[in-house]
């Protein structure tokens, strides 16, 4: 921007020049009201309401306020029933001094939307002051050779009313001499003239007094009085002469006092006493009188006090030359007051807010004006503010200014604002004038929970204390105060068939996870289920987080022994032929274990036997297998312990006992032992025992296979019930067994067995067992 040929570096600038300029929001002039002076504080002026044609209750609606142009409270308004009312005694001679009419101009602005609208109120004036004259005796030399006719003016009267309550005419007492005439100024002034009816003769009467009388167009009438006396003078038949008739002179504002203004010179060819001048100020103010002071011996006039352009900007002195004998002459001393840069720019508030929600659209936030009292350049003004701030300033009416944001604030991005809107002159040294404003964005619920995490992964130990604390979850939110304040909750798991309420809990102020009851790792592995965090704003916002949590096992279950059966009953009783070689397999030892992991890793071992070295079990499958060679020296009933031992910490077992009969051979009926007595009976009891173990094999594989359906059928109502999750996995030792998930024997044995027919002994026919090729590869 440019203005008076000065370039300003590119900012928000508003240049304001001090004139009238026609920018209007709801048209500039509005109404005149005029109001008596010194009406008492309260009175009535009128409703503004009913001239603006609003509603009642409106103005407060609108926020309603009066400026006045001095910012003085000169007038009190009601916003409820929109009286105008006088906040104090208006004094009219206060305010204007002799300026008639005397007009009391103020704004009355109007939000939602902005409105301003000028109007004016004028004071009347009342008789409440009496003429005054400065002297109360005014000494008037005249010759006494004065012609007939002659006029002397005399000092006027001083009344601070105006109009038809100031001074209206001048009275004299009576007299053969003298008579009173008025005259008018340029000014509209009335001065009182003295004119001579009689020629005076000094011889008869050296002196003589007169009263003067000033009288104002008042009801009733005042008054003030002077004495003239008049000195009759001897003849003195020149008189003083100013060298100008008017004297024009300039003088710069705040000028020290004691400043030489000007210099007035009048001369007197007279000679003697006659021709000694003496300078004076003639029918001078108050405020002359205590402005300017004259030597009168030289002419000199000086300050006696400093000069404000602002209050004043001219002044007009009468100054008078009178000599020894009387005689005077007059002159008229002009003073133009120059302005300086000597006031800074006013800003002054007329509504203010510092405070504004966020995500709201163009607000006004400030609304000011601009007042600088100096004049040209030194008047005018240039507004701005920081350039980096989201806010705008507008000019409006005159010098009225908006200040408002650009747009939605974000309270999460930047809380507060200090606005300083900077006012600066184009005088010389310029001034600047600052206003600092702060803005706090209050918070609006704008911003959802935020979990650290989209999904949490907690472990909990199988067989733990209800009430454990699991874990927690955490939340956060970029709002403030009660719409960061979070609460969390369960929601509502997919699976219905997943009891959530009887197995976690959580804390709704902290998100803290606890566990209601002790976990079963191998009835429930994991599961998972949905928190929600909810703010405390309205409307309130919330947001999800997935928490999954894995039971983690513990060897709480010991091995569990399918076969051989031990059920309490008849023992199953293995054969072995004593031919057999190293490594015959005898039987198999099945065992599960309900855990899982290392802790349902299994391994095998001979915990007693009767005769060490004959038998062994291998420790990865349970295989039972002979050694070595059988001879006819072992003895032919054996019983072997084998322990079944999990991985876990602390290892948990169990233990099965197997009993072994050698017999000769599959194909010859077996013999009875050699320690008891071979008879018919003992050799029924043989054939009913090789029938139960045959019928014990039997049922064994029925119910290995009935077991191994029903695990599966378990299996699956499990994994339905937690959602089928998947069981820890791991890498298996060579040297553990290696079971499968129904915990029956991996590999298939098959057996042929055959009775043969017509024998009297009943003669079992065992044979070698039929492995798969895989199995036998492995041996």
């Amino acid at each position: 921007m440019e203005a008076g040929g000065l370039r300003f570096p590119r900012q928000r600038q508003v240049l304001f020049i001090c004139i009238i300029w026609g920018v209007s929001l709801a048209g500039s002039e509005f109404g005149r009201y005029s109001v008596t002076e010194e009406t008492e504080r309260g009175s009535f002026v009128v409703n503004l309401a009913k001239d603006l044609g609003l509603a009642e209750g409106e103005l407060a609606a609108r926020g309603v306020r009066v400026v006045s142009d001095d910012n003085k409270q000169h007038l009190l308004l009601d916003s409820q029933t929109g009286d105008l009312f006088t906040n104090e005694k208006l004094d009219r001679e206060k305010l204007c001094d002799s300026t008639e009419p005397c007009m009391l101009h103020f704004q009355i602005l109007m939000d939602n939307p902005f409105q301003i609208y000028r109007t004016e109120l004028r004071i009347r004036d009342i008789n409440d002051h009496s003429p005054v004259f400065q002297d109360k005796e005014m000494v008037l030399k005249i010759l006494e050779n004065t012609a007939e006719g002659t006029t002397f003016r005399l000092e006027r009267a001083q009344d601070s009313d105006g109009g038809l309550n100031g001074i209206q005419k001048y009275t004299i007492n009576p007299n053969s001499f003298f008579h009173i005439k008025v005259t008018d100024s340029d000014e509209g002034i009335i001065y009182p003239e003295l004119v001579l009816d009689k020629a005076l003769d000094w011889e008869e009467q050296q002196e003589l007094s007169l009263t003067l009388t000033a009288l104002d167009g008042g009801s009733p009438p005042r008054s003030g009085t002077t004495t003239i006396r008049i000195v009759v003078v001897d003849v003195n038949d020149n008189a003083p002469r100013f060298a100008e008739a008017q004297y024009e002179t300039q003088v710069k504002e705040n000028s020290p006092v004691g400043s030489l203004i000007v210099k007035v010179s009048a001369g007197d060819v007279d000679s003697g006493v006659y021709a000694e001048v003496s300078y004076s100020f003639f029918d001078a103010s108050e405020d002359i009188r205590t402005t300017f002071q004259i030597n009168p011996f030289s002419g000199e006039i000086f300050l006696r006090a400093l000069l404000d352009y602002e209050l004043i900007k001219s002044y007009k002195i009468n100054t008078q030359a009178i000599d020894g004998g009387g005689l005077s002459a007059r002159c008229t001393v002009l003073v133009e007051v120059l302005d300086t840069n000597d006031n800074p720019p006013e800003l002054i508030m007329s509504s203010l807010s510092n405070y504004i929600a966020e995500n709201s659209p163009e607000t006004v936030l400030a609304v000011f004006r601009i007042r600088d009292r100096d004049s040209g350049e030194n008047g005018k003004t240039v507004c701005y503010i920081q350039d980096d701030l989201p806010f705008l300033l507008k000019p409006s009416v005159e010098n009225f200014y908006i200040l408002m944001t650009e747009g939605p604030l974000d309270r999460e991005s930047r809380a507060e604002y200090n606005i300083t809107i900077a006012v600066t002159d184009l005088g010389i040294p310029r001034l600047k004038t600052q206003h600092d404003i702060t803005v706090l964005v209050s918070d609006v619920n704008d911003n959802s929970p935020s979990f650290s995490q989209t999904a949490y992964t907690v472990f909990v130990p199988e067989n733990n204390s209800p009430a454990l604390r699991m874990g927690s979850v955490t939340a956060t939110d970029r709002d403030s105060g009660t719409n960061a304040q979070l609460t969390y909750s369960l929601l509502q798991p997919q699976d219905p068939h997943l009891p959530l309420n009887s197995l976690v809990s959580i804390n709704a102020d902290s998100g803290h996870l606890f566990a209601l009851r002790s976990l079963d790792y191998e009835a429930l592995r994991e599961f998972e289920f949905r928190v929600g965090a909810t703010d405390a704003g309205s409307p309130a916002l919330s947001s999800e987080a997935l928490v999954r949590v894995v039971v983690v096992d513990d060897n709480d279950n010991p091995p569990v022994v399918l076969y051989p059966l031990q059920n309490g009953s008849a023992p199953c009783t293995e054969l072995v032929p004593r031919a057999a070689e190293a490594g015959y397999l005898v039987t198999k030892v099945v065992a599960v274990d309900c855990d899982s992991g290392q802790n349902a890793w299994l391994s095998y071992q001979l915990l007693k036997v009767t005769e060490p070295g004959l038998f062994s079990v291998w420790a990865h499958n349970g295989e039972v297998r002979t050694a070595r060679l059988l001879s006819e020296r072992d003895a032919v009933k054996h019983r072997l312990v084998v322990l079944v031992k999990d991985n876990g910490e602390p290892p948990m077992s169990a233990t099965v006992t197997l009993h072994v009969l050698l017999v000769d051979g599959f194909s010859q009926p077996y013999l009875p032992l050699p320690e008891v007595a071979a008879d018919r009976a003992q050799a029924d009891s043989l054939t009913v025992y090789l029938v139960i173990a045959l019928t014990s094999v039997s049922s064994l594989f029925l119910f290995s296979v009935l077991l191994f359906v029903g695990v599966q059928l378990c299996r699956k109502n499990r994994a339905a019930l937690v959602g089928r999750y998947p069981v820890p996995e791991g890498h298996f030792p060579g040297h553990l067994v290696d079971v499968s998930g129904t915990g029956t024997v991996s590999q298939s044995y098959q057996y042929e067995v055959c009775l043969t027919g017509g024998s009297e002994t009943s003669e079992f026919k065992f044979l070698n067992p039929v492995m798969p090729k895989s199995q036998t590869q492995g041996h």
